[in-house]
């Protein structure tokens, strides 16, 4: 059984959300500020009580964002695998989740590297360590 959610907790998770609903809607500073006045007549998401940041999630919402799920952010099951992958793409040197999408829509026609299933996603740990090896061995060449 889950423990219950503090107030503090709820708001936290909520202001959260509404911070990247900001981001994937890509609104601008001005824009954000101008649509937290109409919506819920204050200046900053910091001054939003509960109905307030109701109102501006629900509003958000209409405007095209959508809450993403535990899954496709990378939780579940293979949780630990996942965050391997994105330790080994840090590891090269900070490459996006795109790079890994790639890799697993070329060796599994899976267009998202977090849809793979556990045995998938250990072939596409191997393949990122292969490369990883490679781009890291010194070159040998003839001077």
């Amino acid at each position: 059984m889950k423990p219950a959610r503090t107030a503090d907790a709820l708001r936290k998770s909520e202001l959260a959300q509404i911070h990247l609903a900001k981001k994937q809607l890509a609104m601008t500073d001005d824009a954000y500020r101008a649509m937290l006045w109409a919506v819920a007549r204050v200046k900053s998401a910091a001054d939003l009580d509960w109905t307030g940041r109701k109102r501006v999630l629900d509003h958000m919402a209409a405007c095209g964002w959508k809450k993403k799920s535990a899954r496709a952010s990378g939780g579940g099951p293979n949780a630990a695998q996942i965050a391997k992958v994105r330790a080994v793409l840090i590891a090269m040197g900070r490459l996006p989740d795109r790079y890994a999408d790639a890799i697993a829509e070329r060796m599994y026609r899976v267009k998202r590297f977090v849809w793979l299933d556990a045995q998938q996603l250990r072939g596409l740990i191997a393949a990122l360590e292969a490369e990883k090896a490679r781009r890291s061995a010194p070159e040998t060449g003839s001077a």
